[in-house]
């Protein structure tokens, strides 16, 4: 058995403040632990030889990943995925850090943690697996997970298919706890660019305007595929530079016309047209660029509001013909359906040396609150 401290998510000690808790009545305490750290909650137990085989099959571990752990039991099969290596990182770096205790040993201290995932296996309890989740019960902001069922076998099936969807509800957890803080302050002025365009987005009050621009003129230029760069291209560039970290953030929109414009090798194309014009460093001639060698971009469909959806990519940016420059980005792309424009949002991350899922993470979040003429107001 694995000690708790070798699991990491060290349970910080801080003065508890208490807070309303809704309708219940109670008061709750500030949540323990930092953002993207979990704590699971499980009895680990040797997986059955048959288990082992399907495990092997379904590659859950990179062999160039962070995680190294053999997936031997119940806890491992949890760690395999909740720990998984973030997609397009320059460097390993998981979805989330966990720390593990028993049933036995989860008590008052552990209670307070931001992120708990229950894995309650117990065949005098349950006769059917049951999964159920909520927020804010012991402390605030807090989200549980707990998976009640009566057998191992019942939950490595299920967690072999559902474990990724349960580690993207704690993300999308925490992403709602980032928008919540971007609600008390914003940029006026870059909210208003994007307003009188019909738009709208929480960009947060330390974020300056560096561009607000239409880009002219006929191009053709692109990194991988010719395409035109029209007049009617509108882009807002945004930045946080303080301390060791910087955060950009870039909206720019265009006419919708062509119906492969949802693809990944369209936007990619696009992203390189636009941003090459705009986004260089200090080397004369020096422009962005897209990493497609080593981590290729890659596309998901996500949702962003109740009844929308928008196109997610992830990628690596390089500065071209300049400084050993780069770092990962993340961007949404949605149609104006009123309008009938093309809208991304973009934000790009730059911090040599140093870890960069939590400031990722904490920018894409601002891409989540982009509201476009369709949608309902929040």
């Amino acid at each position: 058995m694995k000690t708790i401290i070798s699991r990491g998510l060290t349970l910080v000690s801080i003065m508890a403040v208490c807070i309303a808790c809704g309708n219940t009545g109670r008061t709750l305490t500030s949540a323990t632990g930092s953002i993207y750290e979990c704590l699971v909650v499980i009895n680990e137990e040797p997986l059955t030889q048959e288990q082992l085989n399907t495990v092997a099959k379904l590659s859950l571990v990179n062999e160039a990943s962070g995680y190294t752990e053999p997936v031997t039991t119940t806890y491992d099969l949890v760690e395999a995925i909740m720990s998984a290596d973030m997609p397009c990182m320059p460097q390993v770096e998981p979805y989330f850090r966990l720390t593990q205790v028993s049933t036995a040993q989860f008590d008052d201290m552990f209670k307070p943690t931001r992120n708990i995932l229950f894995v309650d296996i117990n065949p005098q309890k349950y006769t059917q697996l049951k999964t159920k989740v909520s927020n804010d019960y012991w402390s605030t902001p807090q989200a549980i997970c707990r998976i009640q069922t009566p057998s191992q076998e019942e939950f490595v099936t299920y967690w072999l298919e559902h474990g990724e969807e349960i580690r993207d509800w704690f993300v999308n957890q925490e992403i709602k706890r980032q928008v919540k803080f971007y609600r008390a302050s914003t940029n006026k002025e870059a909210r208003a660019i994007l307003q009188q365009q019909g738009y709208d987005m929480l960009i947060p009050e330390d974020y300056i305007v560096i561009m607000d621009t239409v880009l002219g003129g006929a191009t053709t230029f692109s990194l991988r595929n010719p395409i035109t760069v029209a007049p009617e291209v509108r882009l807002l560039w945004c930045c946080n530079n303080k301390g060791t970290m910087r955060r950009d953030l870039v909206v720019y929109t265009y006419p919708y016309t062509d119906e492969n414009t949802f693809t990944l090798n369209y936007l990619n194309a696009k992203r390189d047209a636009i941003l090459s014009r705009v986004v260089s460093a200090s080397v004369e001639g020096s422009y962005m660029g897209t990493e497609y060698k080593v981590f290729p971009p890659q596309m998901r469909a996500i949702t962003v509001q109740e009844d929308e959806y928008a196109t997610e990519i992830r990628g690596l940016w390089k500065i071209l013909d300049g400084e050993a420059m780069g770092g990962p980005y993340v961007s949404h792309t949605r149609l104006d359906q009123v309008n009938g424009r093309v809208v991304t949002a973009e934000a790009f991350i730059y911090a040599a040396g140093q870890k960069k899922r939590n400031a990722l993470r904490q920018a894409e979040a601002i891409l989540y609150t982009l509201q476009l003429p369709q949608d309902t107001v929040k």
